[in-house]
């Protein structure tokens, strides 16, 4: 029984791998590349490092996951709320290329990478303590570093982790771009061939 239902999930995956993608257009590729922009700045080269909308929702999704992540199992709950974060967007770059929805795959993949830069910006605060936290409890990532015995290294491990998340974002856009210019292209063919272009 459970070997016929992963045989049925794994040929549900063939299929869906082998499904054409949905184009993405050229204004769709604009409009993520500015997000993309307005991301990396906030990110980056403001002193909040902090995206209204998204780390707003993203803080919700956090704070939803310790005690959710605690109820399963308590040694986690310290865990849960980064856990559950990244697990939003996760499920939705998933739900995307399963229906090979092209630019509902890019916007969750960059949100994936925004919510990586958010907790980067939380693990660097880890010995410095200057980030408000809500209800004022304990820092999660001086917890989870000092168990791990790398609280010394929690700068260096933010910047790999907001690095990851900058070719995430950027990975994401990229991918849109090549599949807006292979529209493109494949509609240019078909043109020239409906048009008798070609022929001599």
């Amino acid at each position: 029984m459970f070997i016929q239902r992963l045989e049925d999930i794994l040929e549900s995956w063939r299929e869906t791998a082998s499904a054409e993608w949905r184009p993405v257009t050229g204004i769709a590729v604009i409009g993520l590349a500015l997000s993309v922009a307005y991301i990396g700045w906030q990110h980056f080269f403001t002193p909040d490092r902090w995206v209204f909308l998204l780390d707003n929702a993203n803080l919700a999704f956090h704070e939803a996951g310790h005690p959710i992540f605690g109820l399963l199992v308590p040694g986690l709950a310290v865990y849960g709320g980064t856990l559950f974060q990244l697990l939003f967007p996760a499920l939705f770059a998933g739900h995307f290329r399963r229906q090979r929805h092209g630019l509902g795959w890019s916007v969750a993949l960059v949100w994936f990478g925004e919510c990586l830069l958010n907790v980067g910006r939380y693990m660097a605060d880890a010995r410095a303590h200057e980030l408000p936290l809500v209800g004022g409890g304990d820092h999660d990532w001086t917890e989870i570093f000092s168990r791990w015995g790398v609280l010394t290294w929690d700068t260096h491990i933010a910047g790999m982790i907001r690095l990851i998340g900058l070719c995430v974002m950027l990975a994401a856009l990229f991918w849109s771009w090549k599949r807006w210019r292979s529209a493109r292209v494949s509609a240019k063919g078909r043109l020239i061939r409906r048009s008798g272009g070609g022929k001599f």
